[in-house]
């Protein structure tokens, strides 16, 4: 086993395009540890780049739908906040991703003004770099306010995100869920990254990042995995709290997590038995499994380094799974490439991981969207029985 200070760097993260702005800026790293994995750029290489303009734009779905999407705003009254008890009940920001009609709804920002601000005054990123929050907030998402949804009952995945990431770098990979006929709900975890814009209109920074003294990571999971239970409870009760929760399958759910949200994943499958499949992208499992606690469908996705090789870090946790599971590896990749963060930073003009970003995204869509496939629809797919010579990057462990 790796030494917690190894496990809460496979957890901690820092915000989208936050590591290659700061390097830009200060030509050094950041002061809270990021993944071993991290690509820095230099200095002198930032120095020398031009001024450019940044428009970002993530892939187009593969699926035959489009992607729809809604933003939700819900609040806990059985709970105080945990991390700022002051603000009252614990409130969430969830956006809703849904198989929809092709050619109908108006594209949608890739987050608000106020959630690209954060993100940009927290990173220290420089005016040199062409990112503002207009142009962070228009990156193009693939996704439509107000797209007319596909007829029928879908199966619900859940989406946690990093530590220090809001909920919209996972935006790709809800897109391409929604358009393979999932419904899907991107969580913000308020007070838990660089801002998550609430139903007041007000983004609140984030609280318990950089590690405070005294923060526990099963604590903070354990708080997620009540986030996620609670926002189940409101998409798939009588009186929903989403207009369009009629498209929910409510005996069909999975979550998936990158890095932190990862974590969550499993905490929230071990609390909550509704959920009967789930995903940890490159995230360290917080506490550590016990055989039965999860005997559902589990993939654990993440970087070729030691730590997620068989034998690391993931070695007890992939012994105490007791249900249909894989273990895979992605030779090139680094923590981003399981997201949006190494594809939008490639798009910015930063160094990203050896495994190009469009490749990063590409293999993480195709086997999440496999995943559930063949545990929530029942539809076998051959992508998941071994090595496949489409995607020799991407190694079965076990």
């Amino acid at each position: 086993m790796n030494t917690t200070s190894n496990r809460k760097r496979r957890i901690s993260a820092v915000a989208i395009l936050g590591l290659a702005a700061s390097v830009a800026a200060t030509g050094t790293g950041l002061a809270a540890t990021p993944p071993p994995s991290s690509v820095h750029a230099t200095a002198a290489t930032a120095a020398a780049a031009p001024p450019r303009s940044f428009q970002g734009a993530l892939p187009a779905p593969s699926g035959p739908y489009a992607a729809g999407e809604e933003v939700i705003h819900l609040t806990d009254a059985s709970r105080l906040d945990p991390w700022v008890p002051s603000s009252g009940p614990r409130q969430l920001a969830v956006t809703m991703v849904y198989p929809a009609v092709p050619g109908t709804g108006t594209p949608a920002p890739y987050m608000t003004l106020g959630e690209a601000a954060g993100v940009l005054q927290r990173q220290k990123v420089p005016a040199g770099s062409g990112i503002t929050p207009q142009s962070l907030s228009n990156v193009a998402t693939r996704a439509f306010d107000g797209a007319r949804p596909q007829h029928g009952k879908h199966p619900l995945v859940v989406l946690s995100p990093a530590y220090e990431n809001p909920r919209m770098t996972l935006t790709s990979l809800a897109t391409e869920l929604a358009s393979h006929g999932y419904v899907v709900a991107l969580v913000g975890h308020t007070y838990e990254d660089n801002g998550e814009t609430l139903a007041n209109g007000e983004t609140p920074a984030c609280v318990i990042c950089d590690a405070p003294p005294g923060l526990d990571f099963k604590a903070v999971t354990a708080s997620r995995a009540r986030d996620v239970s609670f926002v189940i409870d409101q998409l798939t009760h009588g009186n929903s709290a989403w207009r369009l929760a009629h498209l929910i399958d409510k005996h069909r759910i999975g979550m998936a997590g990158h890095s932190l949200g990862g974590a969550a994943t499993a905490a929230t499958m071990t609390a909550d038995p509704r959920v009967l499949a789930g995903v940890n992208m490159d995230g360290s499992f917080q506490p550590d499994l016990k055989p039965g606690q999860i005997n559902r469908p589990f993939l654990m996705l993440g970087v070729a380094a030691s730590n997620h090789l068989a034998g690391g870090e993931w070695e007890p946790d992939w012994a105490a799974l007791g249900g249909y599971k894989k273990w895979l590896t992605v030779t090139g990749a680094d923590h981003f490439s399981f997201s949006d963060g190494d594809l939008l930073q490639e798009q910015a003009g930063f160094p990203t991981a050896p495994l190009s970003p469009e490749r990063g995204v590409e293999i993480t869509r195709e086997y999440v969207t496999a995943f559930f496939d063949q545990t929530l629809k029942g539809i076998h797919r051959p992508l998941l029985n071994g090595p496949s010579p489409n995607n020799p990057e991407v190694l079965f462990q076990h």
